[in-house]
């Protein structure tokens, strides 16, 4: 009972220090000008991706492998499925050409990169089956290369953005310190209770970590994408999701493999698949129906594949 209590009060820290975190984020580059898409690119993105990666660290050095890559691959299928599905179903989620052109296949370059990175002992097999530190790099690498790409969109973007409540620089630095103390508090509770629960209730930490880890870090996603999709506001939504799909699997992975080597589990190449084949549709999505928009039917759909992806892990 105590373990579970653990579990959930590190959630509410993780969901609050996360809110915490955007809220005074997102003023401060509300503050420079910077455009919703862009927004949702990066600050919204990185903010939402923190649960991630205190999760990640913290695993990572208590030696959990397979809760911190289950955790990235696990939260990206729930960004893709869970999310764009839900927020879709409330309001049909409009994509702009550059998004689709640029950031979805960007994306899917990421998810391939990992299978490659992780399953290069196939090709030969003196190479170990981790994530090691040059991996790492890589990962870092690529991510510094979405940062400049970003960096020069926001350059030729004009859009201003109404929706967000300015605050002073002052209380949104304060938002911003008692979201890192939330996140991290939030993170050490969550799993240090998960693994207490994967080994009491005889699961694997991969899949306690592909589900219950990975839907809980991603719940700040959630909470985003369903208030902007209230609000009509499409371009946040899909940015951030895109964008923290992409800072979870480059930065997030690419950090934590560089501090600290991960050995890779096998059995999730599956769910690796799951989200090549979810960013690949969702890329198809753009040109059926309504061009360069993903209506309340595919979100339908995608909300019904993750609830068979959910059922297939735990019957597994």
């Amino acid at each position: 009972m105590e373990t579970f209590l653990y579990f959930f009060l590190g959630l509410i820290l993780l969901v609050k220090g996360a809110d915490l975190f955007v809220d005074g984020s997102a003023s401060l580059a509300w503050r420079l000008g910077i455009s919703r898409l862009v927004i949702g690119l990066t600050v919204v993105s990185l903010g939402t991706s923190a649960p991630e990666l205190v999760v990640n660290l913290i695993a990572a050095f208590k030696g959990s492998s397979d809760i911190a890559v289950g955790n990235i691959i696990g939260s990206n299928n729930a960004n893709l499925l869970l999310i764009l599905g839900v927020s879709a179903i409330l309001f049909p989620i409009h994509i702009s050409k550059s998004t689709v052109w640029k950031e979805i296949p960007y994306s899917l370059f990421a998810v391939l990169a990992i299978f490659v990175i992780t399953n290069d002992k196939l090709l030969n097999p003196s190479f170990s089956s981790e994530i090691g530190r040059v991996d790492g790099l890589f990962l870092l690498f690529a991510f510094g290369l979405f940062g400049y790409y970003i960096i020069t969109m926001s350059k030729e973007s004009d859009e201003s953005d109404s929706h967000i409540k300015p605050i002073t620089i002052a209380l949104a630095l304060g938002y911003i310190a008692l979201g890192l103390v939330g996140l991290t508090l939030g993170g050490k509770w969550l799993v240090d209770s998960a693994v207490v629960m994967a080994r009491t209730l005889g699961l694997s930490e991969a899949v306690i970590g592909l589900t219950v880890v990975a839907i809980g870090t991603s719940l700040p996603e959630l909470a985003t994408s369903v208030s902007a999709a209230y609000k009509k506001h499409s371009d946040i939504v899909i940015g951030n999701v895109i964008g923290s799909n992409i800072f979870n699997i480059l930065w997030v992975l690419g950090l934590t493999a560089t501090i600290r080597p991960l050995d890779w589990n096998p059995a999730i190449n599956f769910d690796i698949g799951v989200c090549a084949g979810a960013t690949a549709l969702l890329f198809v999505f753009n040109f059926t129906g309504k061009k360069y928009c993903m209506e309340k039917w595919e979100g339908v759909l995608f909300l019904f594949f993750y609830c068979a992806y959910l059922a297939f892990l735990v019957l597994q």
